[in-house]
C-alpha cells in the first residue's frame, strides 16, 4: 500500500506545506498545529497519489518505468486500492477540517480533485496538462500558510507563483528523459511531439526566466528578508542556466542536469525563505 501513495511526492508535498506554515505564522511556530497539519496533508496527498495510480493503471502497464507498480503488476487489486485511497483521503480531509481549519481542508480538497479529475485525464488529451498539473502542485504551500492562520493575500499568491513556475522546467526535463516511455503510454506531453527537444528546452527556459522575478516577490511583500531575495536570484540564475543549456543543445544528459538542479532548487529556496524570516 505504501508504494501506492508515491512516498517521494508525498514528502515533497509535506516539505512545501511545512514551509508555507512557517512563512504564514504570525506569532511564532505552533508546533502542535504544524504536526496536525502535516498529518492531514500527508493523508490527503497519499490518497491523491493512490487515486492517480488507479486512474492511470492502464498507462502504467505500458510504460517501462511504471509497469512494476502495485496495480499494473497485479500485486494489488483495483478494489482494494480504491477502498484504501478513498479512506485515507476522506479521513485526511475530515481531520484537517476539525483539527486545523475548514479553509485548509477546502484547499486540500481542491488539490485532490484538480489533480485526479482534471490533470490526470488531461495527460491523455493535451500537452497543456503540464500547466494544469502545476496548479495542484503549487497549492500545498498555500494550505500550509492558511493552516498557520495566514490570509489568502498577495504574499501567499507570490509563494504559489514560485511553486507553479518551478514545476514547469522540472516536469519538462523529466518528460524529455522519458519521452519514449510517455509515447508508449499514450500521454500527450510536449516532449512526445518534439523530436529534437528544442521546443521542450525553450519552454523550460521561458518558465525558468519567469521564475526569476517571481521568486523575489515574497521578499518584496515582506514574507522574508532581503538575504532570501538575493539567494532566490542566485538560485534562479543557476536554474535558468541549466534550462538554457537544454534549450541550446537538447540531450538526455542536459535534461537530467536540469532535473537535478530543479530538485536542489526548491528545498534550498524554501530553506532560505524560512531561515531568513526567522532571522528577521
Amino acid at each position: 500500500m505504501l508504494e501506492l501513495t508515491k512516498p517521494r511526492i508525498t514528502q515533497l508535498v509535506l516539505l512545501t506545506a511545512a514551509a508555507g506554515f512557517s512563512l504564514g505564522s504570525r506569532t511564532g511556530m505552533h508546533l502542535a498545529l504544524l504536526g496536525q497539519t502535516l498529518v492531514g496533508v500527508a493523508l490527503v496527498a497519499a490518497g491523491t497519489n493512490a487515486l492517480n495510480q488507479l486512474r492511470e493503471r492502464d498507462v502504467d502497464a505500458r510504460m517501462r518505468r511504471t509497469r512494476g507498480r502495485p496495480l499494473p503488476s497485479g500485486r494489488l487489486t483495483p478494489h482494494a486500492a480504491t477502498g484504501f485511497a478513498l479512506l485515507i483521503s476522506l479521513v485526511g480531509l475530515a481531520y484537517l477540517g476539525v483539527a486545523v481549519n475548514r479553509l485548509t481542508a477546502g484547499l486540500a480538497a481542491l488539490t485532490l480533485t484538480s489533480y485526479v479529475l482534471l490533470y490526470t485525464p488531461l495527460k491523455r488529451k493535451t500537452a497543456l496538462n503540464t500547466l494544469v498539473g502545476a496548479v495542484p502542485g503549487a497549492l500545498p504551500i498555500v494550505g500550509g500558510w492558511t493552516a498557520a492562520g495566514g490570509r489568502l493575500d498577495r504574499a501567499v499568491l507570490g509563494l504559489f507563483g514560485v511553486l507553479f513556475l518551478w514545476q514547469l522546467p522540472h516536469v519538462l526535463a523529466l518528460a524529455w528523459i522519458y519521452r519514449e516511455d510517455y509515447r508508449r503510454g499514450g500521454l500527450r506531453m510536449v516532449s512526445v511531439t518534439d523530436p529534437d527537444g528544442r521546443r521542450t528546452g525553450r519552454l523550460a527556459l521561458i518558465a525558468a526566466v519567469m521564475l526569476l522575478p517571481v521568486s523575489v516577490v515574497p521578499t518584496l511583500l515582506g514574507v522574508s528578508g532581503w538575504a532570501a531575495g538575493a539567494g532566490a536570484l542566485l538560485l534562479g540564475l543557476g536554474y535558468a542556466a541549466a534550462a538554457l543549456s537544454l534549450a541550446c543543445a537538447p540531450s538526455a544528459a542536459r535534461a537530467r542536469g536540469l532535473f537535478l538542479v530543479s530538485i536542489a532548487y526548491l528545498p534550498l529556496l524554501l530553506a532560505l525563505l524560512v531561515l531568513d524570516k526567522i532571522a528577521v
